[in-house]
């Protein structure tokens, strides 16, 4: 095994934080992508400021490959106007 290949293998701490347009429907299909992988996030965090809802997402172990496809699903829903991927051994999330 490569060291490469070993950092590929390791689960990523990682935290997703977006912005998008407010709607009764967004916090599911937000979910939605970790739920089709059968992943659980350890934390959601969701405010709605005026017509925008800000959320992070955070997972504390997650699958190399299943990052990006998570994240390129999450820019894909309707709504999203940006998204931030942070990965880092520890991942504070705002309260």
């Amino acid at each position: 095994m490569t060291p490469e290949s070993a950092v590929a293998d390791r689960p990523q701490s990682v935290r997703f934080v977006l912005s998008a347009d407010s709607s009764p429907g967004l916090l599911p299909r937000l979910l939605q992508p970790f739920a089709r992988r059968d992943l659980m996030p350890d934390a959601v965090v969701a405010r709605c400021i005026g017509t925008l809802m800000h959320v992070e997402i955070a997972v504390a172990a997650m699958p190399w490959e299943a990052l990006t496809y998570v994240e390129g699903n999450l820019r894909q829903i309707v709504g999203v106007r940006s998204l931030i991927r942070d990965t880092a051994d520890t991942i504070p999330v705002a309260a």
